[in-house]
């Protein structure tokens, strides 16, 4: 009777033990799903190369294969946008690229949080009403046949946006900056539609004063 009490508490811890072992393993694999580094291969590698192609960072072929020509396309793209540099995709590159990682960031909530620094960059100092014009052409950009078909895939067209040259896409992101990202995405579009905006005191685009105008609010004309 003892020896087969004793059998039954082995089995027990075993059984335990096992247990724990597969969680473990399940979380690592969970966790290495969300990292895209050199010799990934899939459909999210395919979409790193695809996002950093149209932006002129990647130059290669589209082949879903994670080789040193994605890495340096990767560490180039976190370099301009004040991500930590180290060629390895993982959640917050991926949320920057406006691609859903494993770990449980969807791409609502990495849209809003993208949009917002933009917002805060482009936008700092204007009225509330203002910052939210400045969403709201994002916005508009994303469902206009001429722009990108996604919210990072216009912050990042090459050339769009000042703010991720001159320093500011990397400073803090005020709170504010996030109510008018929600209120863009819940819909509210005080620019009228606009698909372009700029401060006329520091715009040095003949072109841009050629766009039709729409409204003005703060230091921005919002145009057609």
């Amino acid at each position: 009777m003892p020896n087969r009490k004793k059998l039954a508490i082995s089995l027990a811890i075993i059984f335990i033990l096992n247990i724990i072992i597969i969680s473990l393993f399940q979380e690592i694999q969970k966790a290495d799903a969300a990292v895209y580094r050199r010799g990934s291969t899939g459909s999210v590698v395919t979409q790193i190369q695809q996002k950093l192609k149209s932006w002129g960072y990647y130059f290669s072929s589209v082949d879903g294969i994670y080789g040193p020509a994605t890495e340096q396309a990767v560490r180039y793209f976190q370099q301009r946008n004040g991500l930590y540099v180290d060629g390895i995709a993982g959640d917050q590159t991926l949320a920057a690229m406006g691609i859903q990682s494993s770990s449980g960031a969807t791409p609502q909530s990495n849209d809003l949080h993208l949009l917002a620094r933009l917002i805060s960059a482009e936008a700092r100092g204007e009225p509330y009403i203002g910052q939210v014009a400045v969403g709201a052409v994002v916005l508009n950009r994303v469902r206009h046949p001429s722009f990108p078909n996604s919210i990072a895939g216009v912050i990042y067209q090459p050339g769009a946006f000042s703010c991720l040259y001159d320093g500011q896409f990397d400073q803090p992101v005020s709170e504010s900056a996030y109510r008018a990202a929600q209120d863009c995405l819940n819909g509210w579009d005080p620019s009228g539609g606009a698909i372009y905006y700029f401060n006329p005191a520091t715009a040095t685009s003949a072109w841009i004063w050629s766009r039709p105008l729409i409204t003005v609010i703060g230091n921005h004309r919002f145009c057609a």
